[in-house]
């Protein structure tokens, strides 16, 4: 199937062979619901959306339901899990093409899962990925740009969202839910059902009242009981509200939501902390858009922060390129603008695309990755904080002409840190043996 996909994209025009992608996918995820007889019929399905968070309400949703004692299937950018196997997803996709979501919900019918729960994207819907996979639930985060170079503009990148509201409103299943961030410019959109028989409900943050954030967690309000989470920042309240809003109208007592969101304390490149005795925070996560790199600065107010980021691949989102340099200016100390995803685009020109949003701070230029890393290691102080974003889990580097380096923030940043602290020791033990 991938020879003759690769035959067939240089054998047909490009801009042909792209219109008929959502085509091709839609036959291939009508054969594979066939293929697995219709494996979404027998689960209860939840589905997850919108520009950021999708990751982490996926796994508090997964982390609650499975605290009050059901199996779970789990599939988002992160990792791929059903019951208690899982596997980090190195696809670099949230809805992996041909076949696979059906053969990964037959998979979770054959383990006896009782829930699905999918991270659902722009791209996975507009490319028909999302059809035949009936949904009992979807949940809708919030909407900012993002991948405007693929799908034409704003207007239809929403669009391409709203669809799999559509395909909610078209399930046959019964006592469908749809939760949506009232906070969001578009939580109404998608609040709208015309008639339909969906119960909709809507989340903000005055339902978290009173809460209190820092960097080191979140107190916050939930139906009148206090909920403390490990997840820092604001935006995590928006996640833990939109989880505990579905999972309570699916009958899930209170005691169990706050049990579970409270025994959660790390995502995987989200938010995640790397610790290894240094003296220093260190911040991994996978902000790839202005606002969530803003909100991830904005968390953590009291802290000289060192930044390292690039941006989110070449050949898409340039716009964004200098507005994400601009903000790292308003809020870190020193910036470190590196390689991300360069795809077939020429590395120095993402680059220089973020210098131009750069005024009054020079930033230092490092292309290899890891050397960034550990330039930025090597300038911590004491009570400083470190934070690399861009990648989180992306367990690749996608280069030109089509090769992937294998990859890991959370790995390579350890080795430099081991490496850092090892010659910090050697340095002290050398210091002690010259003292008369």
């Amino acid at each position: 199937m991938e020879k003759l996909l690769r035959l067939t994209k240089r054998v047909i025009p490009k801009r042909l062979f792209y219109s008929l992608q959502p085509f091709y996918h839609g036959v291939l995820a009508t054969i594979g619901a066939i293929r697995y007889n219709f494996p979404s019929r027998k689960l209860y399905v939840i589905g997850i959306t919108g520009t950021k968070g999708k990751s982490t309400v996926s796994e508090l949703v997964t982390a609650i339901l499975e605290e009050a004692g059901h199996t779970v299937a789990l599939l988002v950018t992160i990792r791929i899990k059903i019951a208690d196997e899982s596997q980090p997803n190195l696809y670099k996709m949230s809805m992996p093409g041909r076949f696979f979501i059906q053969k990964f919900l037959a998979q979770a019918v054959k383990e006896d899962c009782a829930f699905a729960v999918l991270e659902m994207t722009s791209e996975g819907a507009k490319m028909n990925r999302h059809k035949h996979i009936e949904m009992n639930a979807l949940i809708f985060t919030n909407l900012s740009p993002e991948h405007i170079e693929s799908h034409g503009s704003f207007e239809a990148y929403r669009d391409a969202k709203l669809l799999l509201k559509d395909a909610l409103l078209a399930s046959p299943k019964p006592n469908r839910i749809l939760v949506a961030n009232m906070d969001d410019n578009h939580g109404s959109m998608f609040l709208e059902t015309h008639g339909s028989e969906v119960v909709t409900l809507p989340y903000s943050l005055k339902k978290a009242e009173p809460y209190v954030t820092n960097e080191r967690g979140t107190l916050l309000t939930f139906e009148g009981i206090s909920i403390h989470s490990p997840l820092p920042g604001t935006f995590n309240i928006y996640n833990i509200l939109a989880a505990a809003t579905l999972t309570r109208a699916i009958g899930i007592k209170r005691e169990v939501i706050k049990r579970a969101v409270e025994k959660l304390s790390i995502v995987k490149g989200r938010v995640e902390r790397i610790e290894e005795g240094q003296k220093f925070d260190v911040i991994v996560d996978y902000a790839h858009t202005a606002d969530s790199l803003e909100k991830l600065y904005t968390s953590f107010p009291s802290s000289r922060k060192i930044c390292v980021l690039g941006n989110c691949g070449g050949g898409r989102d340039a716009a964004k390129r200098p507005v994400m340099a601009k903000i790292a200016e308003k809020y870190c100390s020193e910036i470190i603008l590196t390689n991300e995803d360069p795809y077939d685009e020429d590395p120095m020109k993402i680059i220089e695309d973020m210098q131009g949003g750069l005024e009054k701070k020079k930033a230092t230029v490092i292309l290899d990755r890891r050397l960034a890393i550990r330039h930025a290691l090597l300038q911590a102080r004491e009570h400083d904080m470190v934070i690399i974003t861009g990648k989180g889990t992306d367990p690749y580097i996608m280069e030109a002409n089509g090769k992937k380096t294998e990859w890991s923030d959370e790995r390579v940043t350890r080795e430099e840190l081991h490496t850092l602290l090892n010659k910090s020791e050697e340095h002290d033990s050398g210091s002690d043996s010259n003292v008369q």
